[in-house]
């Protein structure tokens, strides 16, 4: 043994003189081609990461792109570009730049609309500076991070009593299109119990935008909101930063001490965004079309919310994931899954039957719950989710008279208390029920003599 450490000592001391050595300048290069999204420069000596300007060459037709650096083989650097292309030719100058890996944070944010680089949409002044950070914050040790202990009221009814929150949670939101994830989202910014919300649409469309921030959000709750908006027409690396640059925002905010909600809607469009570059630069496929980068992002991306370290804020995060053809097996939603803290499923069975919000209770779960509740109210969960879906399971036996009753005692609870459950888990778009109050109420269900034929 302590030959191997004799060993490993003058292996170490080897590489110091390799690790002293001092850092090459970046070097101006010149754009070869345009395949695609990417761009290739020769000459250039960038680091990965770092971002650059393509200054057109031609004087009569002076051209600014900013392209960040995505890869490189050889002598070769490929290069993703931020915005529109048009105008630049072979030739063209590839200037890199400095510090631009720092980004501008202030309280001035709150009841801003931004894209993906911090410019404002909503027609107001650029955002004053209060601090410089880095795109990507410091990691936060998971042996120091405040364990999730404290329930989070997110004024949601189905939610706070049978898959309470904790503060500091991450969980998605998981359905096909149009059954409603939008809305869910409005009613919990409106009614989370959260110091700061901060939104993050990627990749919606352009009148989903605007439709969100007028009628869902409202000129009161974007007062406490930031907003970061990259539609699916931006460039696939602008939708990349705006989920980072939203995620940031929280970070911000939560090394203040806030307790931060953040809702990105969605990650399936951040995974897709990935999949572009990373497809446009040459790396394969690897499950149904997406490369082995997009599994890697997803991870990084959800860990730096969560608690911050004891005496620090929070950020409650709820991601929407996209289940193409309700399929619950698309692998950016099998991926999402085994990196949150939970998921609630959104069922399109429940949407067209007009209960909103839609959530199908029997198939979503949050992980930290039995954390964050009492004991009596985790039995009284299970035992609604039990006569719930006991009902579900027998619904079409039911439907069409083929259950006997007293076949089942469970089934027969369950069919005389449906219309009270039922009831129980809708909620209006501007109706709010405090976790107090949704938790008596559960009870109260669970608790009720069944009656007497």
């Amino acid at each position: 043994m302590k030959l191997e450490r004799t060993a490993i000592a003058s292996r170490l001391a080897a590489y110091k003189p390799a690790l002293s050595l001092p850092v090459q300048p970046p070097v101006e290069g010149r754009l070869l081609r345009m395949v695609g999204l990417t761009l290739e420069a020769k000459g250039l000596r960038a680091a990965v990461g770092s971002r650059c300007m393509v200054i057109n060459a031609d004087t009569h037709n002076a051209v600014e792109v900013e392209a960040e650096v995505m890869g490189f083989a050889g002598d070769k650097v490929f290069l993703m570009p931020v915005g529109s292309v048009e105008g630049i030719a072979p030739g063209a100058r590839v200037v890199p730049m400095a510090g631009t890996d720092m980004v501008p944070m202030s309280g001035n944010m709150l009841g801003r609309v931004l894209d993906g680089a911090g410019r404002p949409l909503d027609g107001g002044p650029r955002i004053k500076a209060d601090d410089w950070v880095p795109m990507i914050g410091p990691s936060i040790n998971p042996l120091l991070r405040n364990p999730i202990s404290e329930p989070l009221d997110v004024g949601l009814r189905c939610i706070n009593s049978t898959l309470t929150v904790g503060r500091g949670q991450r969980l998605g939101l998981f359905a096909g299109t149009g059954v409603g994830k939008s809305v869910l989202l409005g009613m919990m910014t409106r009614f989370t119990k959260a110091d700061i919300v901060v939104v993050g649409l990627i990749g919606e469309r352009g009148r989903e935008v605007k439709e969100f921030i007028e009628d869902i959000l409202g000129e009161d709750d974007l007062k406490r909101a930031v907003v970061v908006a990259s539609p699916a027409d931006d460039a696939p690396l602008l939708r990349l930063r705006a989920a980072m640059y939203c995620t940031r925002i929280a970070e911000y905010f939560r090394d203040k001490k806030y307790n931060v909600l953040l809702l990105m809607d969605s990650l399936t469009r951040y995974a897709q965004a990935q999949r572009e570059i990373a497809l446009a630069i040459g790396e394969p496929p690897a499950t149904k079309g997406y490369p082995p980068s997009v599994f890697a992002k997803l991870p990084a991306l959800v860990e730096r919310a969560g608690n911050a370290e004891p005496g620090g804020g929070s950020i409650t995060a709820f991601y929407t994931v996209l289940s193409e053809g309700d399929d619950q097996q698309d692998p950016i939603a099998d991926a999402a899954r085994g990196v949150l803290d939970g998921h609630f499923v959104l069922s399109r069975t429940l949407a067209e039957e007009g209960h909103y919000p839609a959530i199908d209770i029997s198939a979503s779960v949050s992980r930290v719950m039995p954390q964050v509740t009492s004991p009596e109210h985790m039995r009284n969960a299970q035992r609604f989710k039990q006569l719930w879906t006991r009902y579900q399971q027998s619904r079409d036996l039911i439907s069409v008279g083929a259950y006997v009753p007293g076949g089942d005692p469970d089934t027969d609870l369950a069919i005389e208390r449906y219309p009270v459950m039922s009831e129980f888990l809708r909620q209006g778009l501007q109706e709010s029920e405090d976790l107090a109050t949704s938790v008596e109420r559960l009870a109260a269900i669970v608790a009720a003599p069944q009656q007497q034929g």
